[in-house]
């Protein structure tokens, strides 16, 4: 009887694949604050302004952990830092031998890794409405709720619960698209989130 016990996990697998791809963006986006309390992976980001003028593409490794931890590495073509420990936000930029610091509660609190990497209530920041699927995706566009909020809007690619893409439009009309790949729920440590200025770096402290 090893056939039926093989047809029985591959129907179910086939239920639990066609219930994920049932779901809605906004459903997935829920699930995945719900549900992954922490995670790795890589990006790749472009640019692109007003004029259609783009950016040299960049290409890192970011991590989270709920709540308000989080680590975004820029290391192509340049080094960048973007780190939380939860507590305070650092922006680390070795070629400026620069390090700006804030409470992390003012810098994230409407941006858009307050949807990704946050653990609050998303509709108290957002409105999330569900967009028409494209690419094979199933998208959602975040609009903040707050005047200052610095974009306009993020529009967000789910796929089978995780987030693959973000396309964001800033108060510029410059479009930033981010894909996001080998994302993969794990236990990060909270070592990964830890900094610390090197020696001799001007150190910038924002209220």
């Amino acid at each position: 009887m090893k056939w039926l016990s093989k047809f029985s996990f591959l129907a179910l697998s086939l239920c639990l694949s066609a219930s994920l791809s049932a779901q809605s963006a906004t459903e997935q986006l829920h699930g995945f604050v719900k549900e992954v309390h922490s995670a790795s992976g890589q990006f790749s980001q472009s640019t692109v302004d007003a004029q259609g003028n783009a950016r040299p593409a960049q290409t890192g490794e970011f991590a989270f952990k709920r709540p308000g931890k989080f680590k975004w590495s820029v290391l192509l073509p340049y080094e960048q830092l973007v780190i939380s420990d939860g507590q305070q936000l650092y922006q680390y930029d070795p070629d400026l031998n620069q390090l700006t610091q804030r409470g992390v509660d003012q810098a994230i609190g409407t941006s858009p890794a307050a949807i990704l990497f946050g653990s609050g209530r998303l509709e108290d920041s957002f409105e999330l409405v569900d967009q028409a699927d494209a690419e094979g995706f199933k998208w959602l566009r975040a609009t903040p709720k707050s005047n200052d909020a610095g974009f306009s809007y993020v529009d967000i690619a789910f796929q089978q619960n995780m987030p693959v893409r973000l396309v964001l439009l800033d108060t510029f009309d410059q479009k930033t698209i981010i894909e996001l790949t080998e994302v993969e729920a794990s236990d990060v440590p909270d070592q990964a989130f830890q900094f610390t200025a090197p020696a001799g770096v001007d150190v910038v402290t924002l209220p």
